[in-house]
């Protein structure tokens, strides 16, 4: 049981590459039940390599209304709320300036690090 815990605090401790992958960017899913589609990066988790893509892999939150404490007439209602699910790294393509999904290289040029799009060899940022 120790050795367990153990190495999966230790995989969790390494250090892990920046996403290629920021919010604002338009992305297009390669795989899963969004497969196709492409909207703007909302958020990422890049701990858990993740991307939260608008209006793509909807899921729904049911909730209790809430009472908010300053007064009972102002609360949160409760229902089904649908949002942005994550989607996993590996999943999403980066979208070029012409609309094509391209991986992304990093270039290190004149001590700035900066994302190419391999396809057009376009600068992204």
């Amino acid at each position: 049981m120790a050795n367990r815990r153990s190495a999966r605090a230790a995989s969790a401790s390494k250090r892990r590459a920046p996403l290629k992958i920021r919010s604002g960017d338009q992305v297009k899913v390669i795989s899963g039940k969004d497969r196709g589609k492409s909207g703007r990066v909302l958020r990422t988790e890049p701990n858990k390599e993740r991307v939260y893509v608008e209006g793509l892999n909807m899921i729904k939150r049911h909730t209790r209304p809430q009472q908010s404490g300053s007064s009972a007439t102002a609360g949160q209602l409760g229902g089904v709320i649908e949002r942005e699910g994550p989607i996993h790294i590996s999943n999403v393509m980066l979208l070029d300036s012409k609309g094509q999904p391209t991986r992304v290289r990093i270039d290190r040029g004149e001590g700035k690090r900066s994302r190419v799009a391999v396809r057009s060899g376009a600068t992204i940022d």
